[in-house]
């Protein structure tokens, strides 16, 4: 029999492990990857992708203090949620300032180009922990596949395990996954890209 699976996709650390290994990161590539995740004994009940649209506002630039726009579509996060099995989980992408380049020669007279701007993914571990734990609670599965690596979902991963579910950790490659993760999955499961 097979067992009935979620998948839990943190959208923030998968974008960046792909970029890191020169992978298109769309819609098409995060369903392919999010299936290569599933198992021939798991029958997939639900995909759930968590990430934030791009920040859209303006922040004033750090030398000469002009204005500076913030623009993006979050269209590509529509056409994850009409993916067959998809369900898109948003958090709110915050502008937290700009940092210098550290590329920047010491010395040098800085320009707003030598700086970049920061931000900061809000709410998507939260939401990741409350869907681990509604699923955990209900029993809707009795396998979830999560793909990060935050260690704040550890709690999430903890209640889950004492619901009686079993928890899968998806191995990208060359990312060595946190300790305090290991040690609360019952399963490593190493993933090439598709």
């Amino acid at each position: 029999m097979k067992k009935s699976t979620i998948v839990l996709i943190d959208g923030g650390f998968l974008r960046s492990m792909a970029k890191k290994a020169k992978k298109l990161y769309d819609p098409a590539f995060i369903e392919k990857f999010a299936h290569a995740c599933i198992s021939a004994d798991e029958e997939c009940l639900r995909i759930l992708y968590y990430d934030c649209a791009p920040f859209v506002g303006n922040a004033n630039n750090p030398i000469s203090g002009t204005s500076r726009s913030f623009t993006g579509s979050d269209r590509w996060l529509h056409e994850i949620a009409a993916l067959d099995l998809f369900a898109v989980r948003r958090g709110v992408l915050k502008f937290r300032g700009f940092q210098r380049n550290p590329k920047v020669a010491p010395g040098a007279t800085l320009t707003d180009a030598d700086f970049i701007p920061q931000f900061e993914q809000k709410g998507v571990d939260m939401r990741i922990g409350l869907d681990i734990a509604a699923y955990s609670a209900e029993h809707l599965a009795s396998r979830i596949i999560l793909i990060t690596n935050d260690t704040d979902c550890v709690p999430a991963m903890k209640f889950a395990r004492k619901a009686g579910l079993q928890t899968v950790l998806i191995q990208v490659m060359n990312c060595k996954p946190a300790p305090e993760l290991v040690a609360h999955t019952d399963f490593k499961r190493p993933i090439a890209w598709p």
